[in-house]
């Protein structure tokens, strides 16, 4: 039977777009494109936990509602939650925040570069007259 570090590392890496690389401070970083979506700490097994941001509003949502606790060292905008099934829940909410962000950055990005057949040219706007 796979551990928990392995169960959630599978459920994570299923989602579309998301890659997942070392972390600077030890063990794995769950990314969509360049945005972390999370890190676990997991090298030691008696001790293992998932770190992940969120903005203020959620993170004070997430610790009320005993979802989350507050980051282990104070991180301000981040939240703590040992491995368990329930933190594949924080990660799928914090994957959902970027799905959104990445879509809304892409179609900001479509309706700033015209192209096309419709485009228009300056002859478009050329005066009927002449």
């Amino acid at each position: 039977m796979k551990d928990i570090r392995d169960r959630i590392r599978q459920q994570i890496c299923a989602w579309e777009g998301v890659s997942v690389h070392p972390h600077r401070f030890g063990g794995s970083e769950f990314r969509l494109g360049k945005r972390e979506l999370g890190h676990l700490h997991d090298s030691d097994p008696e001790n293992m936990w998932a770190d992940l941001p969120f903005t203020r509003k959620i993170r004070e949502m997430l610790i009320e509602t005993g979802r989350a606790e507050p980051h282990r060292f104070a991180v301000e905008g981040w939240v703590s939650h040992d491995l368990d099934d329930e933190v594949v829940e924080l990660f799928q909410l914090s994957y959902e925040r970027a799905r959104i962000a990445q879509n809304v950055r892409e179609s900001r990005e479509q309706l700033a570069e015209p192209s096309g057949a419709d485009v228009a040219t300056a002859e478009d706007h050329a005066d009927p007259t002449t």
